[in-house]
């Protein structure tokens, strides 16, 4: 199967539950969240393929690690070729600022772990999450945007698009 086709699939299934829910007559029918787009999804997936890689401060593989930036570098290298610099605050400085009402999949999302705006940065993967590789002795994973100490230190977010 073609992996442009696979990666939204995979994408999606990974954030489905699997329990279902038949309303009855009366009970109104929710429409679905829209999902990313496919260009968007590409990214997602190749957040979703780093979890578990150990943290690596200057690592940008996941071979030998990664740190924030490098994290970020490589996802949108191998999803949509762009390369960013491996630096939070110039990865700060790519693409359009965004409010976190706007947030979308494959956006990023800054935070102030070093007491200067803009020295930790994710990727928001949706749901109110995003993957970040967080600290030495630390692996890539999930963090809640509504966790108190995220929320507390967010500094901003970014889009940038995919030019494909």
């Amino acid at each position: 199967m073609h992996r442009k086709v696979l990666y939204p699939i995979v994408f999606l299934a990974s954030f489905s539950g699997c329990a279902s829910f038949a309303p009855g007559p009366a009970a109104p029918v929710a429409a679905p969240a829209p999902g990313p787009s496919a260009e968007r999804s590409e990214a997602l997936l190749q957040a979703l393929l780093a979890l578990g890689v150990d943290y690596r401060y200057g690592g940008n593989s996941p071979v030998t690690g990664f740190d924030c930036s490098g994290l970020v570098a490589h996802v949108y290298e191998e999803a949509w070729g762009i390369r960013l610099p491996h630096s939070t605050q110039a990865q700060s400085e790519a693409g359009v600022p965004v409010s976190l009402s706007e947030l979308q999949p494959g956006d990023l999302v800054f935070y102030d772990t070093q007491k200067r705006p803009y020295s930790h940065v994710g990727i928001y993967m949706g749901n109110g999450r995003f993957v970040h590789a967080p600290k030495s002795g630390a692996r890539v994973r999930f963090e809640s945007l509504e966790n108190l100490y995220w929320s507390s230190r967010f500094s901003g977010a970014r889009r940038i698009e995919p030019s494909i």
